[in-house]
């Protein structure tokens, strides 16, 4: 508490930076005051709690957000529960904001320690788990104060349920909605201080939008984000049996007093769905049910209200009815919300390994270990594992096909890995061989079968429709390849898939999401229910509850999907390939074309080029990035699904994705119909993604193309008016002229007539069947006057005669000369061509 209000003191408004402005005016919007409460400020002696309140409100608008902090620990320390409960909520709502977005409290989302050190120390502390506003929120929890929170901010699936009258499944709603009496518009849930401090804290992470003025800030750096790690690590730790104590929070040591309404236990998860009115506040138990739930009651809520705000946002019911990847749901989370679930989730593979290796094993009970040892077993399968499961398919289902899907890709990578975040480390092996996984963690592989095998499937669809070529899209499958190539890993799901499949003589009438019925008794942890010890049955009922009993299962090693991992691993020989090629086009490219091609003494590419990928932006060490993941991806995947290298050779031959004899790309996958080339499905797929394409040129007529980006589009108009006017007067003559079988005729052929289209490569059919239609005369082009290029050539010209003192009309007939000559040679050396053609 020193540290904190010597940090206030060392503020000094006259420091401010316009971070620091920036940030103020959005905290200060945070105020709402209205003639009553600015006519209360006249009295500020009276200590009543709305005068109190009133107060508060002003200060938020007059004082610095420092001056505020310091008075609010003032009142936090000087005044009772009593007049505190009235400023509760709308202390709560200034820092988190208000829940519809309107507010944005002191937006912690985009408060960085960098930009605003001394505001965001000041909030850091502040809001810490053992600082002034958690010693407020023990205040009024002591006195069994309830707090109103509208059912219409909670997630969809949620208010849904409630508004239909159907209690939802988590205990975190239970004796807590409030039947209004003019109906379900008015329904609200009533919360105690801690829980609904949470609540706030939770969806201002969906609810508050960054300001539109903010700067893009890391996830990792803001006030939100190391907020949420800070009090994952107090309530839900990761050393020790017990909760930390406050003795750091203001005042000395303060007890954590539970709720007076016990909470529903664990194996209230998976009921049927009963009508409030049967259900509502109709289980009061006694508060001394079950004393020692009281150590952990907070980390049960927290756990909770984080995962049904951040994961809660699709209904198991929806996704059962609707398993398809154009099923729309209201619902999308943004790259941030990803990542702080990511968070959550490291964090709880962390708290759950924390358990001692006597305390681990599924014979271990609530007699032989502490609450809190208890909860670190149940709080994955019982809370995190189902509302996970359908986030994830969400989002790999409706995420956009480009980069920021690595955000989810890590997420669910993170699930998928346990022991990484487990206490004990294995010995460094002498070789460079990934570490085996180790058995114990079979169990939970089994009981997330299809977070490992469905998902997998689900980004085997992505990567066969995205580009390959792209670094980070090859990053991506790398990452995947190399976590399912961890030794002993592909078989602990391999047996996982055959205890699922292995048939049944009798299954036991299953229940909806779980096998055993609840008592609603004591703790969460009281009637937790006896393990399973039957593999086959936990493997079954994990994915018949999640797909139903009459899902169609498909193996991870089985037919269907090993053919889509040949198909993933042609793709990437094929975009090692397609990378290479690209490079060494750039390269003679640039090293072929010269300095004078911008001035117009070059060709230029009239027909564009194919800004397929990103090779081009990061250059040759995008290029060397790229082939080292594809290369470890297909080694990795051919480790997993024993592929063997002539399977690779022989698909690779038969989809064409070797180079022709000339080193060229080949054209897309075509067959030949009657009028000419069809696409395939993988042409499409070689188009879309820039793996081939067909070598485009404008076959009409060059006069009439259209205007390009280095001409002048009303001299183009201008000059084409004109030598149109000239070719209807001199028709006869050009043609004359173009007939003669001497030099003068050569010389007029070579700028009088374009190349036939009989000369040309024509791809479409319809050109083919009017190409002698199509067949013109002489005509003279003026159109090379009115690009940029030719009109800059030509002032660099007369300039450089200048230096020399030659005149402009001198220095226009030297050019005149010197192109007749030029065209001379040419006119000789095209005849000459001709001839050795014939």
């Amino acid at each position: 508490m020193t540290t904190f209000r010597r940090r206030v003191a060392e503020w000094r408004p006259r420091s401010l930076k316009p971070e620091t402005l920036w940030f103020l005016q959005w905290s200060s919007k945070t105020a709402r005051l209205d003639p009553a409460q600015e006519a209360a400020m006249a009295f500020p002696h009276l200590q009543q709690p709305s005068f109190l309140l009133a107060s508060l409100k002003a200060d938020s608008i007059s004082k610095p957000f420092a001056q505020r902090c310091q008075d609010l620990v003032k009142v936090i320390e000087d005044f009772p529960a009593k007049e505190l409960h009235a400023i509760f909520p709308w202390l709560v709502e200034s820092i988190f904001g208000s829940l519809d977005g309107v507010l944005a409290g002191w937006n912690l989302r985009c408060l960085q320690g960098r930009v605003s050190p001394v505001e965001y120390s000041i909030a850091m502390e502040f809001l810490d788990p053992g600082g002034p506003m958690m010693k407020l929120v023990y205040k009024l929890q002591a006195e069994d104060y309830k707090f109103d929170f509208p059912v219409s901010y909670l997630p969809d699936p949620v208010k849904a349920s409630i508004q239909e009258c159907v209690l939802p499944d988590s205990p975190l709603y239970h004796n807590k909605v409030q039947l209004p009496a003019t109906g379900v518009l008015g329904l609200h849930l009533a919360l105690n201080p801690f829980e609904y401090y949470m609540f706030f804290f939770a969806l201002s992470l969906i609810t508050q939008k960054p300001p539109p003025g903010a700067l893009h800030v890391r996830t990792s750096d803001c006030a939100y984000f190391i907020l949420v790690d800070r009090y994952l690590a107090w309530f839900l730790p990761t050393e020790g049996s017990v909760l930390p104590p406050l003795s750091s929070s203001p005042g000395g040591p303060s007890p954590s007093p539970a709720p007076r309404t016990p909470a529903v236990p664990f194996a209230s998860y998976g009921l049927h769905h009963t009508s409030l009115l049967k259900r509502h506040i109709s289980h009061q138990t006694s508060v001394n049910a079950d004393p020692t739930s009281h150590e952990i009651w907070r980390s049960e809520t927290l756990l909770q209200v984080f995962v049904e705000m951040w994961l809660h946002h699709y209904s198991l019911e929806m996704y059962q009815k609707m398993q398809s990847p154009h099923a729309k749901e209201s619902f999308m989370p943004t790259e941030e919300h990803v990542l702080v679930v990511r968070l959550l989730l490291k964090h709880l593979h962390a708290f759950a390994n924390s358990l001692r290796p006597e305390q681990a094993s599924p014979s271990a009970h609530s007699h032989a270990a502490s609450p809190l040892e208890e909860f670190k077993r149940a709080a994955v399968p019982r809370f995190v594992q189902q509302k996970l499961y359908l986030f994830l398919q969400h989002c790999f289902g409706h995420w956009p096909l480009d980069a920021s899907f690595r955000a989810v890709l890590e997420m669910w990578l993170s699930y998928l890995q346990p022991w990484r975040y487990a206490p004990e480390k294995q010995a460094p092996s002498s070789d460079c061989q990934a570490r085996s996984v180790s058995e114990r963690w079979a169990p939970f592989v089994q009981e997330n079968l299809l977070v490992y095998t469905k998902l997998f499937l689900g980004f085997l669809s992505r990567a066969l429709r995205t580009d390959l070529v792209s670094p980070k899209n090859a990053l991506m499958v790398f990452r995947v390849a190399k976590v399912f190539a961890q030794p002993n890993l592909a078989e602990m799901i391999q047996r996982g898939e055959q205890l699922f499949l292995e048939p049944e003589l009798v299954m036991p009438h299953r229940q909806h999401r779980l096998f055993t019925v609840p008592t609603f008794t004591g703790s969460f942890l009281s009637s937790w229910p006896p393990a399973i010890t039957d593999a086959s049955f936990k493997v079954k009922s994990h994915v018949y509850s999640l797909e139903g009993q009459d899902c169609k299962y498909t193996p991870m090693f089985g037919p269907e999907i090993r053919a889509l991992v040949l198909r993933l691993a042609q793709l990437i020989t094929q975009a090692k390939q397609t990378a290479k090629s690209l490079s060494d086009q750039h390269g003679e490219s640039t090293a072929a074309r010269p300095f004078l091609s911008w001035l117009g003494f070059y060709p230029a590419d009239t027909n564009g080029s194919y800004p397929g990928n990103d090779l081009d932006e990061m250059g040759q060490d995008s290029v060397r990035k790229t082939d080292e993941y594809l290369e470890k991806a297909l080694e990795y995947l051919c480790q997993v699904f024993r592929l063997s290298e002539a399977q690779l050779a022989q698909l690779t031959l038969a989809l064409g994705t070797t180079q022709d004899e000339n080193g060229k790309k080949q054209l897309p996958d075509c067959i030949v119909g009657e009028d000419g080339l069809i696409l395939t499905p993988l042409g499409r797929y070689q188009i879309i993604n820039g793996l081939r394409r067909f070598d485009i040129e404008y076959q009409g007529d060059s006069e009439l193309q259209p205007i390009r980006s280095y001409e002048i589009a009303s001299l183009v108009r201008v000059l084409f008016r004109l030598s149109s006017a000239i070719n209807r007067r001199f028709a006869g003559q050009m043609a004359a002229l173009c007939s003669r079988a001497d030099f003068l005729g050569s010389f007029c052929r070579y700028h009088l007539l374009e190349p036939g289209l009989s000369d040309r490569r024509l791809l479409s059919p319809v050109g083919r069947g009017h190409a002698a239609s199509l067949a013109r005369g002489p005509r003279l082009s003026l159109r090379f006057l009115g690009s940029y290029r030719t009109l800059l050539a030509l002032l660099l010209a007369f300039f450089v005669a200048s230096l020399f003192c030659i005149g402009p009309l001198l220095c226009a007939l030297l050019l005149v000369l010197g192109y007749v000559l030029y065209a001379m040679a040419m006119t000789l050396l095209t005849d000459q061509g001709k001839l050795h053609q014939l």
